[in-house]
């Protein structure tokens, strides 16, 4: 029994470096799983469309599917837009929306990897504080798991974490870094919760101005890639015992 279709449900930007960065993380999700069937389409933006996949898909005679959303919290994209576009998907295809990315201990670990790819170390942590800056929602849900994650990252060790937001909700990553200065953490950090460059990352870079160290966004990172397997696996199994497998 073939193994369904990985597809992986990008948002979609007009900046270049948006769609680079899920190209790469993709090819990364390949490398580790080889005969992994795995492809890519976008909401906006950019091409391929998740419908021009799907169409492609069940031209071919693929029947199972997976989707994945790329996405770090239950918001609206995963609640509505990405429904929305799979219930328009050729009838014969049997699709399967995965659970969104995060939260994951496995993300906990790629923002480490980051921060310590910027410059900080493990020795670090119990005299850094950390902004935990994603790019916002408006979703209560959303907002909330992203506070539960600082709240977690904190007990790792790190002298303080706050959460920050690119747009929607505050407070805003400037305000996050003053409020660590003021409580005293040697240093400020910020760490961006985000999966790819775009508008509201370069936000959160201009907001992390006044921090000592600025990490990159997760990108392709290897516990990234493991996380869109896991959620695929996750995903799959009920569809093979569907089907007898």
């Amino acid at each position: 029994m073939r193994r369904p279709v990985l597809l992986v449900v990008a948002h979609g930007s007009r900046d270049p470096r948006h769609a680079a960065t899920v190209h790469e993380l993709v090819r990364r999700v390949r490398a580790l799983r080889p005969g992994l069937r795995v492809e890519t389409g976008f909401l906006d933006f950019n091409v391929p469309s998740v419908n021009g996949v799907l169409e492609s898909l069940d031209a071919e005679g693929v029947r199972d599917v997976v989707a994945l959303p790329l996405l770090l919290t239950r918001a609206f994209h995963a609640k509505a837009d990405i429904p929305a576009v799979l219930a328009e998907a050729p009838p014969r295809l049997r699709i399967r929306q995965a659970e969104v990315l995060g939260p994951s201990p496995l993300l906990l670990a790629a923002l480490e990897r980051r921060l310590y790819e910027a410059g900080l170390t493990p020795a670090d942590k119990s005299s850094t504080g950390v902004v935990l800056a994603s790019a916002g929602s408006s979703d209560p849900e959303a907002i909330a798991v992203i506070a539960d994650v600082a709240r977690e990252w904190r007990h790792t060790g790190w002298c303080a974490v706050r959460p920050a937001f690119a747009s929607a909700s505050l407070p805003r990553t400037e305000q996050a870094v003053r409020e660590l200065r003021e409580l005293g953490c040697a240093r400020v950090a910020v760490a961006p919760y985000v999966l790819a460059p775009g508008r509201l990352p370069d936000r959160i870079a201009r907001g992390a101005a006044g921090a000592d160290v600025l990490a990159d966004v997760l990108g392709p990172a290897p516990e990234v890639a493991q996380v869109l397997l896991a959620r695929y696996d996750a995903a799959r199994t009920p569809v093979l015992t569907a089907l007898g497998a």
